[in-house]
């Protein structure tokens, strides 16, 4: 359950600490001159980089004003909570150290998330990629050695097996794609054919939730890129946004921010395609690649 992790505990902890500072109206130096602690001590907990300690967080949910003991008592817990030492998970191995810090991050809460909701104009999205898809899409960035691709390839491969392993049981996955992310073979005719197999029958064993945006759709497509919403509880209100556009990536955690993308996505939901007639869809492109695959010259 995410609310005994201790990431999402840290999560609760730094986001409370940050609000009430806020509230307060002080800054993160004055914070950190009051407390007698270093100023990166302060921007280092409230980033969640580091969790603080439950004898350090009483005087200071003092000195911001929190006094009412219920919140104090929860905080404290959570503080005890995010402090338990986890196993070692595989994104921290040295050979996925280029790895991007707000991917990272996506990855940590992905491990523990209720529902994943990604939206796609122009590729398959990570946790769905197999290996010859994710190898094809990434082999040609120039500005990667081969080592730093590989690694990559294979941080996508531990993704999607992180999260296929909870598909169906403690996880709900929803995926939005225009039309042109299935009219894209990228890898060839074959290898994109097996992509779309894979996903085929995810979505058969309703083990993901995929719907298309198709391009005689009337509603208006917005430039948001390439994002996912991570929901950290079962009901709205507690969502992460990580955004990408093939040159740098963030995680959002702005409640405002957070809550026009999810409202965008359910509009673009129910206009899309429904899932019935999207995997049917996808039915029939596997068989025009396999189709083209035989007339081809051996």
């Amino acid at each position: 359950m995410a609310e005994d992790s201790p990431t999402v505990a840290r999560r609760r902890v730094r986001l409370a600490l940050r609000e009430a500072r806020e509230q307060a109206d002080l800054t993160q130096l004055q914070v950190a001159d009051e407390m007698e602690w270093s100023l990166s001590k302060v921007i280092r907990i409230e980033n969640g980089d580091v969790s603080i300690s439950p004898n350090d967080l009483r005087p200071l949910l003092s000195y911001l004003g929190v006094k009412d003991r219920a919140q104090v008592n929860a905080l404290v817990t959570d503080a005890k909570l995010a402090r338990t030492r986890q196993r070692r998970t595989w994104w921290q191995d040295p050979e996925f150290r280029d790895l991007s810090e707000p991917l990272r991050r996506l990855i940590e809460f992905e491990a523990v998330a209720f529902a994943i909701r990604n939206y796609s104009t122009i590729y398959i999205p990570g946790p769905l990629q197999i290996p010859k898809y994710s190898s094809a899409l990434t082999g040609s960035l120039e500005e990667m050695t081969g080592e730093q691709i590989a690694a990559v390839i294979k941080a996508r491969k531990q993704r999607r097996e992180s999260v296929l392993s909870r598909l169906g049981s403690s996880l709900k996955f929803y995926t939005l794609l225009d039309e042109s992310v299935f009219m894209r073979p990228i890898g060839g005719h074959a290898d994109f054919a097996g992509q779309l197999r894979d996903m085929y029958q995810l979505a058969e064993q309703g083990l993901i939730n995929i719907r298309m945006l198709p391009f005689e759709t009337h509603v208006s497509i917005p430039n948001n890129a390439t994002y996912d919403l991570v929901s950290l509880a079962e009901e709205p209100g507690d969502e992460v946004l990580y955004r990408e556009n093939g040159i740098s990536d963030e995680l959002i955690e702005d409640k405002g921010t957070i809550a026009r993308h999810l409202n965008r996505f359910n509009q673009l939901w129910l206009s899309a395609t429904d899932e019935t007639n999207t995997i049917r869809f996808i039915e029939k492109r596997i068989t025009d690649l396999e189709n083209t695959l035989a007339r081809s010259p051996s």
